[in-house]
């Protein structure tokens, strides 16, 4: 075992306290102690640490803690300071990045059929362990990615979940070559799935409620731009839903040409409501939930990234102001991603 850290050294970091409304203060700021790396894993001192949708979802309890005082974070870009035992493909001082998956059995017959992300035995960055929403975090080395050393890790951190949760959901939607794309809400996920598609020959229509959203649709080159519940300027081959909002469930159905297909791309959404068969899924329009992610599209991901140039918009914060971070994506006020960076 490696170390360039003291054994016990404290740390800042913000953990979930009492899961809430974000305007109770459901994210508490403290030091801990620095985590001992056990066998197969990477002590990263973090560089940069993107906010997640959902993180918030974490800290307001729409998704229900899995253990008590969880740090949040899971878009993590930092450098190796220490490594356990049975590490091989990292070295101290490389640069690593953790994602959401952390863990699968990879026994079950979804992990042989290459379907770790629907394992049951699956464990989950910032939700059963604690991670980048502090000074340093472990990430088991067999679920860490190599990151390139010449990219800003505040463009980095959200290709770790946002990009890698888009291009699956870009993938699940169906969308055929030169197809034509509705996206609901654009946040950090949604603005990196559409340069994905972009790249592949798609027409982009961004619906959401957000004008500052709307303009860098525009200026990425998406087709049109208007509200959620605005129908398209034209049917829909393919759409993702972004927003965590079930009532845009039919709307994006309802925009869809016939055989199209809707993807759900969100851990969290609210109650969707009745269905008309006619007018939402006869036809043969496709309704499809995206559940986490595998190591696989996160290679296949950050390959394309670096491949098309992806330009990353981001809104930095510094560790400090976490909960500020959180509040201002419960409010819509973040354009593209929000990034912790240290102090």
């Amino acid at each position: 075992m490696t170390f360039t850290v003291s054994a016990g050294e404290t740390q800042h970091g913000w953990a979930v306290g009492t899961p809430g409304p974000i305007s109770t203060g459901p994210l508490v700021r403290g030091r801990m102690h620095t985590p001992a790396p056990g066998p197969g894993d990477l002590l990263l001192r973090v560089e940069a640490c993107g906010v997640c949708r959902t993180d918030l979802h974490l800290a307001e309890g729409d998704l229900a803690p899995h253990r008590r005082s969880t740090v949040p974070g899971h878009e993590i870009v930092g450098r190796v300071v220490a490594t356990g035992d049975s590490v091989t493909m990292f070295r101290t001082g490389d640069r690593a990045g953790g994602a959401w998956l952390r863990g699968t059995c990879g026994t079950c017959r979804y992990c042989r059929a290459g379907q770790e992300n629907l394992c049951p035995r699956s464990t989950y960055t910032g939700w059963d362990a604690d991670g980048g929403f502090a000074d340093l975090a472990l990430v088991p080395e067999a679920f860490a990615y190599p990151l390139p050393e010449g990219q800003d890790a505040t463009s980095l951190a959200p290709l770790l979940c946002a990009g890698i949760i888009g291009y699956r959901a870009l993938r699940r939607s169906a969308l055929p070559e030169g197809g034509r794309l509705g996206i609901y809400g654009f946040g950090a996920s949604a603005h990196l799935a559409a340069q994905v598609a972009l790249a592949e020959n798609a027409t982009v229509h961004v619906l959401t409620r957000s004008a500052r959203a709307r303009a860098l649709a525009l200026e990425l080159g998406a087709a049109s731009a208007g509200d959620a519940y605005d129908p398209p300027p034209e049917p829909l081959d393919s759409a993702i839903l972004f927003a965590p909002v079930g009532d845009l469930v039919p709307v994006a159905l309802e925009a869809l040409d016939r055989s199209g297909t809707l993807a759900i791309a969100g851990i969290h959404l609210t109650d969707i409501p009745p269905l008309n068969y006619q007018r939402h899924l006869f036809q043969e329009r496709n309704l499809r939930s995206v559940t986490s992610n595998t190591r696989q599209d996160g290679r296949d991901f950050l390959a394309l990234a670096e491949r098309i140039g992806i330009q990353v918009t981001v809104t930095p914060y510094p560790l400090s102001r976490a909960d500020q971070a959180l509040a201002d994506l419960a409010a819509d006020h973040v354009t593209g991603a929000a990034v912790l960076v240290p102090d």
